[in-house]
């Protein structure tokens, strides 16, 4: 109890010790769970919109228990938690944000919930090229996120990507997955436990192929060994070691398949499935697995961080929907694996030419990866060693192996969401940025508005959000950091087995351009447009009736381009439209922008849609409008390159122009302007008048 006094006392955030957590010292207990409910609810109000703190908590709340309350009073800086550093203080923004109020707990932080355990798996690569600091600074946030609501399992990858029964690597995996455990106790709390019996490995039938990799020649065989300590709130630190079933030995296993086998198992696809069992008690059996467990996250923390976007300015994919994106960015990692041009590319650098030319994606790969730059992290490919001063060999190397790192990621967090529901996710950023870096404001970003955000924890940032820290529909300017800043500029990467997007018609066969005798628009009539389905989207999402008949009319011969998002979720229709002083010029304009109230705030899918629109089918820019109340202008003034407030009327215009000048009635400025002012509205209830 005085333990636990001091530490309130002295306001020493997450400090505690194993004893404090016995059953036995009640009261110090709950002193303790009631600071790190506050804590928790600052970093809530300190970092999730209303909506997205409202998901949260109703994901994440016990059943047993009700949450603590979120009061109104001024956040304290010293509440906040050692790991966060000065991240999490109030922002004026989302002090502004409504705040939450419920009834206040009694119960114990760590207790028994009746629902399933939100989990998140782990994989930390390379950790015996992570300094001790940092694997506290790691450990630390693993604490974090099990006080949020979010248990982990941890597995230790050391960088050998073969079966092997060599004992110094066995050796390596236990000592690495010792450190681990050591960062996380430090940290008090019910601490980490080292499990290395948990897994078997044994032949399969390789006559059985699936588009997805339920089968595997690795398995888990003691689930409880890692349900049990996840239920008193320990993080279960997995050693990638394997009994072999054949050879009677223990054997070191790769860790991406011992992420396989640990996700088949907690989504209820065991293994050694009985042909003569009952299939009736297969299914009940199946069905109470999944009850147990549910596995919301994969994070991976590797040294070389988020998946590299070649061909963008950004150089490294924010956000990845796999149903969309998977194709093209496994086909330009595989390119530069064994090219000729990641060779070439790599010349150039070693000359000394920096290259970073659109065109140039081994170049930009190079210059996006602070370990080909910096040399002061450590890689498998390379025998575990720093990688040496740039040369032509050395660099074309580390390209080739680079990439091949990164497309071993990709293909990992697809197989791994591919077996778990849609709501699951993955995240890939490096071991620094999940040990949480303080930097001072003036050290972030240079860019004003979204860009001057304090630098977030993207683990804790995701699980409260269910977002990346920054939007993959932001221009570039807005995610770009300081040239002080190394040069990869965003090196987390949020991926979710997301959705399809339909283009009709689709750019890369057919660019969008007005409409001509030999090019005529589209039609809304038939396939392949569900005209029924788009015409609810547009109506749920603005919760109005639309004027059918008005409406088809006035875009009939106009329509540049459809964007669906799924099925129906989201969507954009675009149109080209003639100014009223300029007949000969056709403006592209945002007519229609929607998104089903189902899926707003929520999957991506108007960040899916938006970056379809800016970076697929119009890169030169678009425009559109808005009414000057609307609540989502706040979303749009953060994605548009400029707007306007259209004098005399009710509207602000928006455009992704770039370069483009405000100057009333001028080029295409004035066109814009023309457009946007007289576009009739085509809503039932005739509202639009007032406008």
């Amino acid at each position: 109890i005085n333990r636990a006094g001091r530490r309130l006392a002295s306001s020493l955030p997450l400090s505690s010790s194993a004893d404090d957590a016995r059953p036995g010292v009640k009261y110090g207990s709950d002193l303790s769970a009631g600071v790190n409910k506050r804590r928790r609810d600052d970093m809530i109000r300190a970092t999730a919109t209303k909506r997205e703190a409202k998901t949260y908590l109703s994901r994440f709340r016990s059943d047993k228990s009700k949450e603590s309350q979120l009061t109104g009073k001024e956040t304290r800086k010293d509440d906040v938690g050692v790991n966060l550093g000065n991240l999490y203080v109030p922002i004026r923004a989302v002090d502004q944000s409504p705040v939450f109020e419920q009834g206040p707990s009694k119960a114990q932080y760590v207790d028994q919930v009746s629902g399933p355990l939100h989990t998140a798996l782990v994989k930390i690569r390379d950790p015996q090229a992570t300094d001790d600091s940092t694997l506290r600074a790691v450990g630390l946030t693993l604490v974090q996120l099990s006080r949020l609501g979010m248990s982990s399992v941890v597995i230790v990858d050391c960088g050998n990507e073969l079966q092997t029964n060599d004992p110094n690597v066995r050796r390596l995996a236990i000592e690495q997955a010792d450190r681990m455990a050591a960062a996380i106790d430090g940290h008090g709390g019910q601490g980490a436990r080292r499990l290395d019996n948990v897994l078997i490995a044994c032949h399969t039938n390789e006559g059985f192929k699936s588009s997805v990799k339920i089968t595997s020649g690795i398995h888990v065989t003691h689930r409880n060994l890692i349900l049990n300590p996840l239920r008193r709130g320990k993080i279960p630190i997995v050693v990638p070691i394997a009994f072999d079933s054949t050879t009677q030995a223990l054997v070191h296993v790769p860790a991406n398949e011992a992420i396989l086998a640990l996700t088949r198992d907690f989504a209820g696809l065991r293994s050694a499935v009985h042909t003569e069992a009952d299939p009736h008690m297969a299914a009940e059996k199946v069905k109470s697995m999944q009850k147990a467990i549910s596995l919301d996250r994969i994070i991976l923390l590797d040294p070389l961080g988020g998946i590299p976007a070649l061909d963008k300015q950004d150089q490294s994919h924010i956000f990845i929907n796999l149903e969309q994106e998977y194709g093209a960015i496994k086909s330009e990692l595989s390119s530069l694996i064994f090219s000729e041009v990641a060779v070439d590319k790599a010349e150039t650098r070693s000359l000394g030419t920096p290259s970073k030319g659109k065109n140039e994606p081994a170049a930009a790969f190079t210059s996006s990866n602070p370990i080909s730059i910096s040399g002061e992290a450590q890689s498998s490919f390379a025998g575990n060693a720093k990688y040496p001063e740039p040369a032509t060999s050395a660099i074309s190397h580390n390209i080739s192996a680079q990439a091949g790192i990164h497309l071993q990621n990709l293909d990992l967090l697809r197989e791994t969401l591919a077996i778990l529901p849609p709501s699951s996710s993955g995240l890939l950023t490096t071991p620094k940025k999940a040990a949480n870096s303080d930097r001072s404001p003036q050290d972030s970003f240079s860019t004003p508005g979204v860009g001057t955000r304090r630098q977030r924890n993207p683990l804790i940032h995701n699980l409260l959000t269910d977002k990346p820290v920054f939007s993959s529909s932001l221009p570039y300017s807005r995610t770009q950091q300081s040239e002080d800043q190394p040069a990869f500029i965003n090196p987390a990467t949020f991926i979710k087995r997301g959705m399809p997007i339909s283009i009709i018609p689709d750019p890369r066969s057919h660019p969008w351009q007005p409409p001509s005798p030999s090019s005529p628009s589209i039609s809304l009539s038939g396939p392949p447009i569900n005209l029924p389905r788009l015409i609810h989207l547009i109506e749920d999402s603005f919760n109005r009736k639309l004027d059918v008949s008005h409406y088809l009319s006035r875009i009939g011969n106009r329509i540049a381009g459809i964007i669906i998002a799924g099925e129906y979720e989201g969507g954009a229709l675009l149109t080209w439209e003639s100014p009223p002083k300029n007949p000969s010029v056709m403006v592209p304009y945002l007519d229609k922008f929607a998104v089903l109230k189902r899926s707003q705030g929520a999957g991506g899918v108007a960040d899916i849609v938006f970056k379809a629109m800016v970076r697929t089918c119009l890169p030169n820019g678009v425009c559109w409008r808005s009414r000057r109340d609307n609540p989502v202008n706040k979303w749009y003034f953060e994605r548009a390159r400029g707007t306007w407030k259209i004098p005399d009327s009710n509207w602000t215009m928006f455009w992704t122009t770039e370069g483009l000048q405000k100057g009333e009635g001028r080029g295409v400025f004035g066109d814009y302007e023309s457009v946007c002012r007289g576009v009739v509205p085509s809503w039932a209830d005739n509202k639009g008048v007032i406008d």
